[in-house]
């Protein structure tokens, strides 16, 4: 397997990472669990990686970690919302 292949499924894999919390977010509204430190530090790293991908003129290193950051945001936006608005059954 060609070392571009296992980038691509890395980045693909890493990308998507936070989807199953956005998934839970959205479906229970509550978010008492999710780390806003966790979700600060990945923001910085992604930023990181895209800069670097830019830098690199590295597609696949720029693509998943945008992909990852419109999650990251999208996961950050409904943490705060739902944060201390606790569902109720």
């Amino acid at each position: 397997m060609s070392p571009n292949v296992i980038g691509i499924i890395a980045s693909i894999f890493t990308a998507l990472a936070l989807l199953p919390q956005l998934i839970k977010l959205i479906k229970e509204k509550k978010a008492e669990s999710v780390s806003l430190g966790m979700l600060f530090v990945m923001f910085a790293g992604l930023i990181g990686w895209i800069i670097y991908g830019s830098l690199k003129q590295d597609l696949i290193i720029i693509i998943s970690n945008c992909v990852s950051l419109c999650i990251s945001a999208i996961t950050f936006g409904l943490t705060i919302k739902y944060k201390n608005n606790p569902r109720k059954s």
